[in-house]
């Protein structure tokens, strides 16, 4: 993409970069208010208003003041221990036989647990959930009623409440939806919130996830791990030359 000039502030170039770079500062939910020719104007004329302080600023000298000198010292420290441990850490790698050896001794934290996809209904009474349980034996779907009587905000979605695993929901609610089958109606389940009618629609079994499909996860647990112990390492180096005390 051509970088072309957007405007002259005296000798200084602004150009497509330096605007595209200030619409990463401002975040993308302010970008969205500057999409319009009229935002994007006044972006544009925020990077000449701040050219414009630049060279005011040089002709006041400003970066011959001993305030500038002391807020530029400091920031080319902070700048030197960013790029320092940066330097650092992008110097680790994690190889692929580290990923395998951490997949087979933490086999554990790579299944994938049993878990249903359900809808419901909700009611206020017992005898109201008969009463729906008695229309859905007959030509009325389990969505329709959900829509027409659940006081679930899910009813919106035909009572869908999407996939859950174990201990996501209420106990009386789980061991039911957990004990059906696929496309299965419960009877009436009274919890704390009332009286549910359960239909689960799928249902997937713990498995494990494979090597492949965990290796992305694995590689960034490694690699934070690694990162963690040559930073504390280099630490413990660096300490050997230099003099520190706590006071």
């Amino acid at each position: 993409m051509e970088n072309k000039v957007l405007a002259l502030v005296g000798d200084r170039e602004i150009r497509q970069s330096d605007f595209d770079t200030l619409l990463q500062q401002i975040g993308p939910q302010r970008a969205m208010q500057f999409q319009s020719p009229e935002g994007q104007k006044q972006l544009l004329d925020e990077l000449i208003h701040q050219e414009l302080f630049l060279i005011d600023g040089k002709e006041g000298k400003i970066d011959e003041t001993e305030e500038f000198k002391q807020e530029l010292e400091f920031v080319k420290e902070n700048m030197i221990k960013q790029f320092a441990i940066r330097n650092l850490l992008d110097s680790v790698k994690v190889e692929d036989n580290e990923i395998e050896e951490f997949y087979g001794s933490n086999a554990e934290m790579f299944k994938n647990p049993e878990s249903v996809t359900a809808s419901h209904i909700l009611v206020d009474s017992e005898d109201k959930a008969n009463e729906i349980l008695e229309e859905l034996k007959g030509d009325k779907s389990f969505e329709e009623a959900a829509k027409e009587y659940s006081s679930c905000p899910s009813s919106e979605n035909g009572g869908d409440l999407g996939n859950f695993t174990k201990g996501r929901m209420v106990p009386e609610f789980e061991n039911a939806a957990f004990g059906m089958a696929v496309n299965e109606i419960s009877g009436v389940v009274p919890t704390q919130f009332g009286f549910h009618i359960i239909k689960v629609t799928e249902k997937q079994e713990a498995d494990q996830k494979s090597l492949e499909e965990a290796k992305e996860e694995i590689a960034n647990t490694v690699l934070l791990q690694k990162q963690q112990e040559v930073y504390l390492t280099r630490v413990d180096e660096i300490k050997k030359n230099v003099t520190v005390e706590v006071k």
